[in-house]
């Protein structure tokens, strides 16, 4: 790693603590990396980020493997530059919907498919404002496929896609915090795989969008996490995800809260709370900043 740094000038790498999980830290004029050995979860700006190989001591070196140094790293230290103003059409994918209902509210008993709607509106609404064009993949309690949403967006020629979620916990109800996901790129494990086959050498369409997503994912979270205070569960990659993989365009899917936790769940049961994230996002879409 830094033998890496030095080649690239891109900053210096320091040891921030021994063992049993030995960390360091790359400084660069962009931004700070921490990262751990033998850990999968590392920081950008104190933002949690998962890796895909976990980084080793070997001697007294450190080690970081070189894919992620090129699909999570290197993204990072680019920053993302502004939206074009010739390019603002975004698709906003409200998560389940009709039959299917998705998780259910500890608080109240609420379905997140009401939830999703109901950001997705405000979301809407903000960004419209902002000279946005915005289509909604569902407007109403109806079911629509995940392979059509994918459709939906390539029909509209969007810039972006962002699709809205809540979490929920099937070992009980302790867990809190917002996850974001972006594609696994290719060669990289998965973070999530919930069962599905991860094949690490599968070339999927939104591949090509694999630097983009990861700076989109990164800001969008940071803004969900200044918005609400909540606990940072990272941005993280999955590879089964329908309604990413197809996409000809950046793509992440944002999970706002377990609404298997009750305190979660009455936040995210406030109007006022669904307002000021929306708010958020709308701002950290129009903002110049890197991340």
């Amino acid at each position: 790693m830094e033998r890496w740094a030095a080649d690239r000038g891109v900053g210096g790498v320091y040891r921030l603590s021994g063992p049993p999980l030995p960390a360091w830290a790359l400084t660069t004029s962009s931004g700070v990396f921490v990262f751990r050995a033998r850990s999968l979860s590392a920081q950008w700006d104190n933002l949690e980020i998962r890796l895909g190989f976990a980084p080793q001591l070997i001697g007294e070196q450190v080690f970081v493997h070189a894919l992620d140094l090129r699909k999570n790293v290197e993204p990072l230290l680019a920053g993302l530059p502004p939206v074009p103003q010739a390019a603002r059409t975004i698709v906003l994918d409200p998560g389940h919907g009709g039959a299917s209902p998705g998780a259910r509210s500890a608080f109240n008993g609420g379905w997140e498919k009401d939830y999703t709607l109901d950001w997705a509106f405000r979301l809407r609404a903000l960004l419209q404002a902002q000279g946005w064009q915005v289509f909604l993949t569902r407007t109403n309690d109806s079911d629509v496929p995940l392979s059509q949403r994918v459709a939906f967006a390539e029909q509209r020629r969007a810039d972006l896609f962002l699709s809205l979620h809540f979490n929920s916990s099937g070992g009980g109800n302790h867990q809190a915090g917002v996850e974001t996901y972006c594609l696994t790129p290719a060669g990289l494990p998965s973070s999530v795989t919930r069962n599905y086959d991860d094949d690490v050498n599968l070339v999927l369409p939104n591949n090509a969008f694999d630097e983009q997503n990861l700076q989109l994912a990164m800001r969008l979270h940071r803004a969900l996490l200044n918005a609400t205070g909540q606990m940072d569960r990272g941005v993280r990659r999955a590879r089964f995800m329908t309604v990413l993989q197809g996409q000809q365009r950046p793509a992440v899917l944002l999970e706002g809260g377990y609404l298997s936790n009750p305190a979660e769940a009455q936040r995210i049961a406030d109007p006022a709370f669904r307002q000021q994230r929306s708010e958020e996002h709308t701002s950290e879409l129009q903002s110049p900043n890197t991340i």
